[in-house]
């Protein structure tokens, strides 16, 4: 079986952490703008889609090919056509890659209806199948797995973990929710405990890891090698230097609210934003804005009425107004649990 090894550049006596790959967001100019505030471990890339006329998007292969972050780039693909995410595992390989990822996790319906991502966990013996396949071709680095707990419920949990180990895959980055759960309800930490017990390779435990804090409480609960974050480094991209330094002992530096303007003026400048009418820009502004506001104004205010605005004029002076007003205000540790 293949190590997962950290480079010998990083942090080997700490806990891993990993950005979650999140389809039209973990894109090579997100990973590069999270990298200005501090890099994960690892990065995961958005999933490449496998069939039959599939080829390697070249977006998404730009996030490995043409990444200078100086972290380790997992390809995650997804699929369930075991010749065709054979053949793509074998192009990827070639390729400067950590490894390659299975996303068996993804809990959009659009997917799951198409019996990939979350949709595998129905089928026990179509996961066996297909872990077989790609460990006898991805053979000289990592085989990793993106999953959650189930499809509505955990009736194949246990059976699906044993096909992992049998398989000898090298890192499983578990979601503790099902794929009907969506992004709602309680994330069952005990359950990735359980995976942390059952199989033979690290866990990253995976689910509303919003803060430092939850970080630590994480590890400690399930006893996994490391936390992989999604959503909530959204809103706050300095989530995995917090993590180090509450690892390391260490007081968590504050951010400003002055510095998290400046993180929206770089994400308004996204590598499209000339040919991007304003109010699609505007909207995928808004998507990342959604979380940065829970941080800022745990009250709710600004994200209600960041929610009602429509022009750029209108938004950045709505910034401006929460954030740099008072110059001595921070960004909470912990984010508001208002509903996104």
């Amino acid at each position: 079986m293949s190590q997962v090894l950290l480079p010998q550049s990083l942090q080997q006596d700490l806990p891993l952490t990993a950005l979650a790959p999140m389809q039209d967001v973990t894109n090579l100019w997100f990973m590069k703008v999270i990298a200005h505030y501090g890099s994960p471990d690892y990065f995961f890339t958005e999933y490449f889609r496998v069939n039959d006329t599939s080829r390697l998007n070249r977006k998404i292969l730009a996030a490995i090919t043409e990444n200078d972050t100086g972290r380790p780039v997992f390809a995650q693909m997804i699929g369930e056509s075991i010749p065709d995410l054979a053949r793509t595992a074998k192009e990827l390989c070639g390729y400067n890659i950590a490894g390659v990822d299975l996303n068996m996790g993804c809990p959009a319906p659009r997917i799951y209806r198409k019996n990939v991502g979350g949709g595998l966990l129905r089928e026990p013996e179509k996961v066996e199948r297909i872990l077989g396949e790609l460990r006898s071709v991805v053979n000289d680095r990592p085989l990793t797995v993106k999953m959650r707990l189930g499809f509505e419920n955990t009736d194949n949990f246990y059976k699906i973990l044993d096909i992992i180990a049998d398989n000898n895959i090298d890192l499983l980055s578990l979601h503790g929710r099902t794929v009907k759960d969506m992004y709602h309800g309680e994330v069952k930490y005990d359950l990735i405990a359980e995976a942390v017990r059952r199989v033979n390779c690290p866990v990253l435990a995976n689910g509303n890891i919003k803060s430092a804090t939850t970080a630590l409480e994480v590890l400690s609960q399930t006893g996994a090698a490391g936390v992989m974050v999604g959503r909530w480094a959204i809103g706050n991209p300095w989530l995995f230097n917090q993590i180090r330094q509450a690892l390391r002992g260490e007081q968590i530096t504050p951010v400003p609210l002055a510095e998290v303007r400046n993180y929206i003026d770089r994400l308004w400048q996204t590598p499209t934003a000339s040919t991007m009418p304003e109010r699609a820009r505007i909207g995928y502004l808004k998507m990342f804005l959604n979380y940065i506001a829970l941080n800022v104004d745990t009250d709710g205010h600004f994200l209600r009425l960041m929610r009602h605005t429509s022009t750029e004029i209108e938004l950045f002076k709505l910034c401006d107004r929460f954030l740099l007003t008072d110059l001595t205000k921070t960004l909470a540790l912990t984010p508001s649990t208002i509903l996104v």
